[in-house]
């Protein structure tokens, strides 16, 4: 008996799922170009509420994530690998799960009070998010395309937790923040694809996930492209407007779309498993050097770029 306890116990934290907090790393590319586009010093202070933003928004992850999991018990015994899952595969009980989730969102909301007034509001919005995602009678993910949109806003929240917790004075360019959501819609899109890939069976797929009912995988690669498309043509938006210099990285940001769409063909794709995505090695190595060019990109002027802003024709 004292050995199945914390057996027991290690299957609630598992369904908190620490491994996806990785995932919450994309507030930090709010916290960069609030940071490039606000020329001020930095303080201390300023770190810390940035590093509690960043715990807070972990913690209403997992949060979601112990819904989710909990929600979604009996569709995913359908699925090939989630049917392994603690919440599916052992006897756990309703009302731990439901004090999980209680803990996990109150030490999150807490966490972002000491952020700012608007972090907490968006640290609300993004748990709200996980209600509407999985609870009944909305459950979006269970309607197509609402699915992904409704998923992949969690992207664009995450960037304005990391905006908010650099600045409360500013707010950020509509045109980056509607880029970001698309960019996820992207991942997301991807990621249904490489799903309903991997399991090969519409039927089966359908009663893992009932949004499956209304996709196959043309329209889900055509609905991947729009995406990516969107994302390309707001971030163009907002780099002629901020910061022509960027618009040198819109051929590496096409490319890197098109490395993860390449890698979501493949038999057990990295792509259903976002959190083991570091595993492709060629595209963290792309990455990095996207990520590097970006920052050079933010930092050195090219004056020529700026004769692209002209209205006027040029004389031949």
């Amino acid at each position: 008996m004292a050995y199945s306890f914390p057996k027991n116990l290690r299957s609630y934290l598992c369904i908190a799922r620490f491994d996806h907090w990785i995932k919450q790393l994309f507030i930090f590319p709010g916290v960069f170009f609030a940071w490039a586009l606000i020329t001020r010093t930095k303080t201390s202070s300023e770190i810390t509420r940035i590093f509690l933003a960043f715990i807070s928004t972990c913690l209403i992850a997992s949060a979601n994530y112990v819904i989710n999991e909990w929600l979604d018990a009996d569709s995913d015994k359908f699925h090939p690998e989630k049917k392994n899952r603690p919440i599916v595969s052992k006897n756990l009980k309703t009302k731990y799960i439901i004090l999980e989730y209680v803990i996990f969102s109150l030490t999150g909301i807490l966490a972002s009070i000491y952020v700012s007034h608007i972090v907490l509001i968006l640290e609300l919005w993004l748990l709200l998010m996980g209600i509407l995602y999985n609870v009944r009678p909305i459950r979006s993910k269970e309607l197509p395309y609402i699915d992904v949109l409704s998923e992949s806003i969690n992207n664009a929240i995450r960037f304005l937790i990391g905006w908010f917790a650099a600045t409360s004075v500013f707010l950020p360019p509509v045109s980056i923040v509607l880029g970001y959501w698309m960019g996820g819609a992207f991942l997301m899109a991807t990621k249904r694809f490489s799903e309903y890939r991997a399991i090969g069976d519409k039927t089966k797929a359908s009663l893992y996930r009932k949004s499956f009912k209304y996709y196959d995988e043309k329209s889900l690669i055509i609905s991947a492209v729009f995406y990516s498309l969107l994302s390309v043509f707001f971030c163009g938006i907002f780099l002629i407007k901020y910061r022509i210099e960027l618009i040198i990285a819109i051929p590496f940001l096409c490319g890197l779309f098109c490395l993860y769409l390449n890698i979501s063909f493949k038999n057990d794709s990295a792509v259903q498993k976002p959190e083991k995505v570091w595993k492709e090695k060629f595209l963290i190595v792309y990455l990095v050097l996207f990520i590097m060019l970006i920052y050079v990109l933010t930092s050195v002027n090219v004056p020529s770029l700026h004769n692209l802003l002209e209205t006027t024709l040029i004389k031949a």
